[in-house]
């Protein structure tokens, strides 16, 4: 018996819908793989905390991923299942996300009796830095950021509304703003709050000299800057924060075990190799030279 057009039709239909089944599992399977002897090669817990911005979508629309309270119930399980004389490693890469659940996350970290670091190797902003602030030590790409964890009302920074309360005449302002002010000085004297608890945790460590503690506070918890501002490692090394320069090359690898959804054609593209001169270059076609782009 054979078999028709027809049916070798299903049959494509069906290996073509099993297929980002079997590369999803297969990408899982690596991840658990690569976490695994990163683990036992630090002889630690190692959690991943890594939001891509565009993991899911609705109808087409991207949608932003944050750190969310199923986040902290899926840590504070880890930390808990993590006997006290083992240290956590924390990978983090995310913009920030509920203060609620991140307050969480960093008061089961400074609780964890063994060494905790945190490893940023592209960002940590907003409530990711201040994961970051309840470790013993901060581990970053030379080229990686934190950011401010000053608090947000709504679409805007707490520190605004209360400036907008300080320059104009009461008279002027109306109740809801009035309001939101009130709202605005608490939650910025929570976060001081809670930022000097995780910073004086690491002074019995020598991780935070003292005498930087309410620098720090004021550096991150004002809204000096805006609230998306880079903090570069030679900055927050100038805060007097605990950095630490150099990624292991293993993270990377687990990195690149979480790319980015591809939509449409991608936006870089580079050969993946040492770059040096005795690398094979790609042939030039007689008689035209090899030009330099002229944008940047």
């Amino acid at each position: 018996m054979g078999f028709g057009i027809g049916d070798l039709f299903w049959i494509f239909l069906l290996l073509t819908s099993l297929q980002p089944l079997w590369q999803k599992r297969q990408i899982e399977y690596r991840r658990l793989r690569a976490l695994q002897e990163f683990q036992q090669q630090r002889k630690s817990r190692v959690i991943l905390l890594i939001h891509r911005q565009e993991s899911i979508s609705l109808l087409g629309i991207p949608l932003s991923r944050y750190i969310t309270i199923e986040d902290s119930e899926q840590i504070l399980r880890a930390i808990r299942l993590t006997p006290p004389d083992v240290p956590i490693d924390l990978i983090l890469h995310t913009p920030g996300g509920l203060v609620l659940a991140t307050e969480q996350i960093a008061r089961a970290l400074i609780r964890h009796q063994a060494k905790v670091t945190v490893f940023v190797p592209h960002y940590a902003m907003s409530g990711g830095t201040m994961l970051a602030l309840a470790s013993d030590e901060i581990v970053m790409d030379a080229n990686a950021v934190l950011g401010p964890v000053d608090p947000q009302l709504g679409n805007f920074p707490a520190a605004s509304i209360i400036k907008v309360v300080e320059d104009k005449p009461i008279s002027e302002v109306d109740d809801q703003t009035l309001i939101m002010a009130d709202l605005a000085r608490k939650a910025i004297q929570q976060v001081q709050r809670f930022v000097r608890t995780l910073l004086k945790d690491s002074i019995p460590k020598q991780k935070v000299q003292p005498e930087n503690i309410e620098s720090i506070i004021e550096a991150l918890t004002t809204g000096r800057v805006t609230h998306d501002y880079p903090i570069t490692v030679e900055e927050a090394t100038e805060m007097g924060l605990p950095i630490t320069v150099g990624l292991p090359n293993s993270i990377y690898d687990l990195m690149d075990l979480y790319p980015q959804p591809q939509g449409g054609r991608p936006t870089v593209q580079y050969i993946p190799m040492p770059y040096n001169d005795r690398s094979p270059s790609l042939p030039v076609p007689k008689g035209r030279p090899l030009e330099e782009p002229n944008n940047l």
